[in-house]
C-alpha cells in the first residue's frame, strides 16, 4: 500500500490559531487542517476582527496581542469544542462584550470548570441558559492573572485553554491542578507555546497535585508547520492491522511527533501488528495475528473507539480501561461503541470507565447500520470493521467532514489497494 496522506492535526490547528491570533506579528501556519472544526474557529477568529489571509497550503494570521479587535461580536462555534473552550478564553484577554453559543451537540458538553476557573480570576462570564454550558457571554476587561485550582478530569482543554491565556495575562498564571486526563495533549500545547516563545514551568508531587506556571509577555508570531493528525492516522494504521499482508505508511508522523495519539501504533504492537516508527513517518503491518489485550486508553482516549471497531477480530477479550472522559465527547462514546458492537453481533461488557469485547465466532457478525450520534470518530472507526464486516452503512456518513471531509474517498482507496 502507498503512504497514505493524511490531514493536518485537529488538535495542532486549532492550538496554533490561538498561538498565531495572540501573538505580535504575522504568523504563517504551513498545511493546517481545513475541515468543519477549524473552518469553525478561523471563522470564531474573523468574527472576533482577527484578520486572516488563505493560500491553497497556508494560513496567514495577523496577530493581536490585546485582544479582539471588535468591542462585541456574536460567535457560533458550531461543533468544536475546541472553538468552544479556546475562543471565549481569549476573548477574556481582551476589552468587549462577547457572546458564544455552539451546536446543540456541543450545548450538551461540559465546560464549568474551565469558566469557574476564569471567574475565580475575575473574568465576568455569564452562562445564559444552563450553568456550565453554553451559551455564555464574556464582559472582557483583560486578565491579572494570578493563582488558580483548576480540575481537567473530564478534559485536557480546561487546562490548555488556561495554559494558552497565561502570556495574556497581567502578572501570568500559576495553575493548580487537581485531576487530569489526556496529558500528551497538555504536552503538545506546551510545545507549541515554546514554539510561540514562551515557556511554562511545572511543579510535580506533594498535596498540591501539578502546578503548571505560565509567565506573562505575550507570543511572537513565527511560522509553523502542522504534523498530520495522530488520531485520524489510527484507522488507517488499524486497517492494516486487521488484514493480513497490508500495510500502511504515514509519512510526516514519526519520531518527534507532538500527538500522543501516535502511541496508537504501541497497542497495535502489542496485538501482534509489525510497526515501525522512523524519523519521517510511521509503518504499521498485518501479521495475521491479533491479540487481546487490556490497555489503558487514559492518555489516547480519541484512539478508544478504532480499538473497540477492530476488537472482535482479536483471539482473546480486549478491555480498555480508564475511559470515563470519553462519556462527555461528541457523544457517550463508550456507550456509542457498545451499541454498535452489539449490533454487529459482538458480545460486550461496560462499566463507568471500561468496556471489553469479546471475540467473535469466524462469521458471527453481521453487517448492519452503524448510529454515528453525529460523531466522526464513531463513522471512521467502524469504517474499518467494514473492511472485515460486509454490509456496514452509517447513518450519517457525512459527519467525518468536522476533521477530516475526504474520509470515506481517501478510505475506499485504501480498501482497494488492500485488495
Amino acid at each position: 500500500m502507498p503512504a497514505v496522506d493524511i490531514p493536518g492535526s485537529k488538535s495542532i490547528t486549532a492550538r496554533a490559531l490561538f498561538l498565531a491570533a495572540a501573538a505580535d506579528g504575522v504568523t504563517t501556519l504551513v498545511r493546517p487542517l481545513r475541515s468543519d472544526d477549524t473552518e469553525g474557529f478561523a471563522e470564531g477568529l474573523t468574527r472576533l476582527g482577527y484578520r486572516l489571509g488563505r493560500t491553497p497550503d497556508a494560513w496567514q494570521v495577523d496577530g493581536r496581542p490585546a485582544g479582539p479587535a471588535v468591542p462585541e461580536a456574536d460567535v457560533y462555534c458550531r461543533d468544536g469544542a475546541t472553538t468552544a473552550r479556546f475562543l471565549p478564553t481569549l476573548a477574556a484577554a481582551g476589552h468587549g462584550t462577547y457572546r458564544f453559543d455552539a451546536s446543540e451537540q456541543m450545548r450538551r458538553r461540559p465546560l464549568l470548570p474551565l469558566t469557574q476557573a476564569l471567574r475565580d480570576l475575575g473574568v465576568d462570564l455569564r452562562h445564559e441558559q444552563t450553568e456550565g454550558h453554553h451559551p455564555l457571554t464574556v464582559r472582557a476587561t483583560g486578565v491579572e492573572g494570578g493563582e488558580v485550582v483548576l480540575d481537567a478530569g473530564q478534559s485536557s482543554q480546561y487546562l490548555t485553554a488556561l495554559l494558552l491565556l497565561g502570556p495574556l495575562t497581567r502578572k501570568g498564571l500559576r495553575i493548580r491542578v487537581t485531576d487530569l486526563v489526556s496529558v500528551p495533549y497538555v504536552e503538545i500545547t506546551i510545545a507549541m507555546m515554546r514554539a510561540f516563545g514562551v515557556e511554562v514551568g511545572r511543579e510535580t508531587g506533594g498535596s498540591q497535585g501539578n502546578v503548571f506556571v505560565v509567565p506573562p509577555g505575550g507570543y511572537r508570531a513565527t511560522t509553523y508547520a502542522i504534523e498530520p493528525d495522530a488520531s485520524t492516522a489510527g484507522y488507517f494504521f488499524a486497517a492494516a492491522a486487521v488484514t493480513p499482508g497490508a500495510e500502511v505508511t504515514v509519512p510526516g508522523l514519526g519520531e518527534g511527533a507532538l500527538q500522543g495519539d501516535l502511541g496508537f501504533v504501541d497497542v497495535l504492537r502489542r496485538m501482534g501488528a509489525e510497526v515501525s516508527v522512523g524519523p519521517d513517518g510511521t509503518r504499521v503491518r498485518g501479521t495475521g495475528v491479533l491479540r487481546g489485550v487490556t490497555v489503558n486508553m487514559r492518555d489516547i482516549s480519541d484512539t478508544m473507539p478504532t480499538l473497540a471497531a477492530i476488537a472482535p477480530f482479536a483471539d482473546g477479550p480486549v478491555r480498555i480501561e480508564d475511559v470515563a472522559n470519553t462519556r462527555v465527547k461528541e457523544c457517550d462514546r463508550l456507550e456509542a461503541c457498545a451499541e454498535n458492537l452489539r449490533r454487529l453481533g459482538a458480545e460486550v461488557a461496560t462499566g463507568l470507565d471500561w468496556i471489553e469485547i469479546r471475540p467473535g465466532v469466524a462469521g458471527s457478525l453481521r453487517g448492519t447500520e452503524i448510529k454515528s450520534y453525529g460523531d466522526h470518530r464513531i463513522v471512521m472507526s467502524f469504517a474499518v470493521t467494514g473492511l472485515r464486516v460486509p454490509g456496514i452503512s452509517f447513518d450519517d456518513p457525512g459527519c467525518v467532514r468536522k476533521t477530516f471531509p475526504g474520509f470515506h474517498e481517501a478510505f475506499a482507496e485504501l480498501r482497494d489497494g488492500l485488495r
